[in-house]
């Protein structure tokens, strides 16, 4: 009898992993970026209350891993900081997974320090030269006589992929740089070292990090907009197909007045400046 039992939690097991997404039946699966993750989080959240017969679940690892997830089947939706790759694409189609990019939001990478860090602004090449190892003090960009601590996110990130474009292209990162996992992680790091630097998606900066100036430019919504501020990007919401039932409902919600408002309260820069939807509560 034991040995029936087995076989058959065996097989519910198996058949659970096999049906994947059907059988989650009408709930909706995101997965991914962690940059994305507070404006996922804030607008599920709202949703859920304006329809509460829909089940969502929410989790973070990164870009990279929402991609994988989009591919495997095994989300609805990926949330993502960067554009998918070539390659994620073709592996997508191999099975039978059309990856569309739904643009959500806006967004501005913006390099931190540790509060008491006298540095206010850098260029775009002492930040690259910063994490190559190449600079390695902070008097050599104007600061005081102590060591430069880089950390970075590790490279599942969209960030560190929109860093990689936008700061070191291509240039490698200084193998001494403390790699972390999450735009958490990096807030936590940052606010308990003097020396570090590291850099965040614009609604993770508060008063714990101290955020620098890129080329003299300040990130903010305007600059984000405009582009004027040298790191700044979309982020996205992946479908497989465009989206259709509860998952189109719910990247309609967060790209109208309603998910931007929210968009704007968790930190990050709306898809326009049509409306002044609100401050910053980080």
């Amino acid at each position: 009898m034991l040995s029936i039992f087995k076989k058959t939690v065996m097989a519910m097991v198996a058949f659970v992993l096999m049906s994947g997404l059907a059988f989650a039946g009408s709930s909706i699966v995101i997965k991914g970026s962690t940059t994305v993750l507070p404006v996922a989080q804030g607008t599920l959240e709202a949703f859920m209350k304006k329809n509460p017969g829909v089940q969502m679940s929410l989790s973070g690892g990164g870009s990279g891993e929402g991609a994988k997830a989009l591919i495997d089947k095994t989300a609805h939706i990926a949330n993502m900081s960067r554009e998918m790759k070539k390659e994620e694409i073709e592996l997508a189609k191999t099975k039978g997974v059309n990856p569309v990019a739904n643009v959500v939001a806006n967004d501005a990478i913006v390099p931190v320090v540790h509060p008491k860090n006298k540095v206010k602004n850098l260029s775009i090449d002492q930040l690259s030269q910063i994490y190559q190892g190449k600079i390695t003090n902070w008097k050599e960009v104007g600061g005081e006589d102590l060591k430069i601590v880089v950390i970075s996110r590790d490279s599942s990130s969209g960030t560190f992929e929109s860093w990689d474009h936008f700061v070191m292209k291509k240039s490698k990162v200084a193998p001494q740089a403390q790699m972390l996992a999450s735009n958490g992680a990096i807030v936590t790091a940052v606010a308990k070292n003097r020396y570090a630097i590291s850099y965040l998606g614009i609604g993770y900066v508060n008063k714990s990090v101290k955020p620098l100036q890129v080329n003299g430019i300040t990130a903010s919504i305007a600059t984000a907009l405009s582009r004027e501020y040298p790191l700044s990007r979309e982020l996205y919401m992946y479908t497989d197909g465009d989206a259709t039932g509860d998952v189109a409902k719910y990247i309609d919600f967060v790209k109208s007045p309603a998910g931007q408002k929210i968009v704007v309260k968790e930190g990050f820069v709306p898809l326009t400046e049509a409306k002044k939807t609100g401050k910053s509560k980080k």
